[in-house]
């Protein structure tokens, strides 16, 4: 019988500086800190959980990860902050887009400072005029 998996709870990255990654996630998202454990930091709110410990970043480990958000004037909102913060976008000048031809869902790519690849979209975004 398959088990039935729910929301993500939590996920640990090898980062570099485990300082100012959690600073980078709670400078432009709502993580806060919730922890300190040897070596690391976890950073959170009340949907997920990063654990940032020190150790070799493997940014090709995962292609990529998708977090939704609401809807596109959050969208939107996210790439105000990310550019004001200097983070490394995809797609300069054209950041917002479809997650893949022909889909609607919507979304843009930044990465962190070790490198990892990350994506903010909206379900169906292609149809929400907010």
């Amino acid at each position: 019988m398959p088990i039935p998996l729910g929301a993500v709870g939590h996920f640990s990255l090898a980062v570099k500086d485990p300082e100012a990654s959690a600073k980078f996630w709670s400078t432009n998202f709502d993580l806060k800190e919730l922890f300190r454990f040897d070596d690391g930091i976890a950073v959170s709110n009340d949907a997920i959980t990063i654990a940032l410990f020190k150790g070799k970043p493997n940014a090709e480990a995962i292609e990529h990860m998708s977090f939704h958000l609401q809807n596109m004037r959050e969208l939107r909102g996210a790439l105000v902050q990310l550019r004001a913060s200097g983070v490394e976008l995809e797609d300069p000048g054209d950041e917002i887009g479809p997650e893949a031809p022909g889909s609607p869902n919507i979304g843009l790519w930044f990465r962190d400072l070790d490198g990892y690849r990350w994506e903010l979209s909206v379900q169906n975004g292609a149809g929400d005029r907010s």
